[in-house]
């Protein structure tokens, strides 16, 4: 998200569980109820909650329950929180569009906003900082790309 035209700032963190202030480690154990989550805040006079919706199911295998791509578990899963109920009714007809054209269950979960829980320092801006880890070489610069090459007209010009 951090990439798109509109967005001001992005956040990792952890949502959905019942735990109070997680750490990776705990959320890493599936045992929190939390999933991983992406704090977007963004310029709606530049791009729409709707779009980033169409780019949050777009850079995604919608139908991998409990996972996405090499992650596997619960703390993994497609979970996308809502603030009100335009945003709800968005997602939800956007669900059905993908479940439709696309002809697959769509795993995501959609909840209204929780906590969301700030992950650790050193899980901000993780792959501009650690550029040559194997994951973010292997997982996260290819998904990059995807993203870029599947939504060119949604990029930031500096970028």
């Amino acid at each position: 998200f951090w990439k798109m035209a509109g967005v001001i700032d992005t956040s990792v963190g952890y949502m959905g569980g019942n735990t109070s202030n997680p750490s990776y480690e705990e959320v890493c154990t599936g045992r929190t109820g939390h999933a991983e989550a992406v704090e977007v805040l963004y310029d709606p006079t530049v791009v729409s909650f709707s779009t980033l919706v169409d780019v949050y199911f777009g850079s995604q295998n919608v139908a991998q329950v409990n996972g996405q791509g090499p992650d596997r578990g619960a703390q993994y899963r497609s979970i996308i929180f809502y603030q009100n109920e335009e945003q709800k009714t968005i997602i939800k007809k956007k669900i059905a569009a993908i479940a439709k054209t696309q002809k697959v269950t769509v795993a995501a979960e959609v909840y209204p906003f929780q906590k969301f829980w700030k992950a650790e320092d050193y899980h901000q801006n993780y792959e501009r900082l650690h550029p040559n880890n194997p994951y973010v070489r292997n997982v996260s610069i290819p998904r990059l790309k995807r993203f870029q090459a599947k939504f060119p007209q949604l990029l930031k010009q500096n970028h």
